[in-house]
């Protein structure tokens, strides 16, 4: 009883950080320089990333107002005046917000737009440092297009990597390849919905049912085969709706993906306390077409390059797939080893079941409502 105890209680501290996802605070910068030096292009902020920084509800009704913005107008040039600086040749480029302001709303939140120029010396390489909202938001991201006349490349600033160095004679192609795989490692490191799912269906990958109960199994090769199935279905289900949805064939609310995904998290889980369903291939390939549309998600807010759009979904899938690999790398070594532990299969399976279902379950209801 002490270590289903212990275990029980581990469980609810690791997911109690985990009661939500999603929630990605982003920014996004267009920049393109001519043949003069001159960088012009456009700023959008979140509504809700500059409350938190500055206070810009005024009346403290939890409703951001244009009226609000325009009042505390020099308290938000200031401040992202001082979290943007562009740099070339040792130079530092004079870099004007302008007054010019726009309210956006995109991917279910409010954005301001803000038209910027920056003039810059004729030749070197640009620097871009950006630290605006990590101090409110560790996991907050720049999400930068950079375009010259003859080249487009696309890059993420984030609290570890505050900036980049841009050659605007000509894009980089590898260096953008790059970004997108590491990007898709991350979010599904972060992705903490979809860790449930793989986690939940991988619980049973060493148990084999028989009757009413479940037992260890005994033949390492069938939980590799096990693992297999269910690795593959998911990652050919994913890989198919995140290329369709990011290169725009198909579209589905985003809203009702989540909820969905939300929802295959919930069912998993309950299956493996009321097994339905036992050869669990299909069921992760079907539940695997939700999961790719929320990748895209993620995918249509980093933006994709106009001009090497297949590219970078591909690299983004790649990073998607490492990133899955290695946590069942880490996951199915420790089933494996404790699969024939009594507890395991009566009492771990089951509780980690339970609150894995009820995470998700609130995840449902948070996202229903909206």
């Amino acid at each position: 009883m002490r270590i289903l105890k212990l275990i029980i209680f581990i469980q609810l501290i690791i997911f109690s950080a985990f009661l939500s996802a999603h929630q990605l605070s982003t920014a996004y910068a267009n920049l393109q320089i001519n043949d003069q030096g001159l960088i012009t292009g456009e700023w959008q902020v979140r509504l809700y990333d500059l409350e938190q920084a500055i206070g810009v509800d005024i009346d403290g009704d939890g409703k951001l107002r244009w009226k609000e913005l325009q009042a505390r107008a020099d308290s938000v040039h200031q401040y992202l005046a001082s979290q943007l600086s562009i740099h070339r040749a040792d130079s530092t480029c004079t870099l004007l917000l302008s007054d010019e302001w726009k309210i956006d709303s995109h991917f279910s939140e409010s954005y301001l737009l803000i038209p910027l120029r920056a003039q810059c010396a004729l030749t070197g390489t640009i620097r871009v440092n950006y630290s605006a909202f990590f101090k409110e938001d560790a996991e907050h991201k720049l999400l930068l297009n950079l375009r010259s006349d003859s080249a487009t490349s696309s890059r993420v600033l984030s609290d570890t990597q505050r900036n980049i160095d841009w050659d605007a004679a000509s894009g980089n192609v590898w260096k953008t390849l790059g970004e997108f795989i590491y990007q898709g490692m991350v979010h599904i490191w972060i992705g903490i919905d979809h860790i449930l799912f793989l986690l939940s269906l991988m619980l049973t990958c060493v148990l084999v049912r028989r009757g009413n109960q479940w037992f260890a199994q005994a033949s390492i090769k069938r939980i590799l085969i096990n693992t297999t199935w269910i690795v593959t279905a998911f990652t050919l289900a994913h890989s198919i709706t995140l290329s369709a949805t990011a290169l725009g064939l198909i579209q589905f609310s985003s809203q009702w993906v989540e909820v969905g995904i939300a929802m295959s998290v919930v069912l998993v889980a309950l299956n493996n306390i009321y097994p339905l369903v036992t050869r669990l291939g299909w069921l992760t390939f079907g539940f695997g077409l939700l999961h790719g549309m929320g990748f895209a998600g993620v995918l249509g807010e980093l933006g994709l390059p106009a001009d090497q759009q297949l590219l970078t979904v591909l690299a983004f899938n790649l990073g998607v797939e490492i990133g899955q690999m290695a946590i069942v790398l880490l996951l199915l070594p420790l089933f494996i080893f404790v699969r024939n532990q009594i507890w395991y299969a009566r009492y771990a399976l089951t509780g980690t079941s339970i609150v894995i279902a009820l995470v998700a379950l609130q995840w449902v209801v948070e996202r229903w409502i909206g």
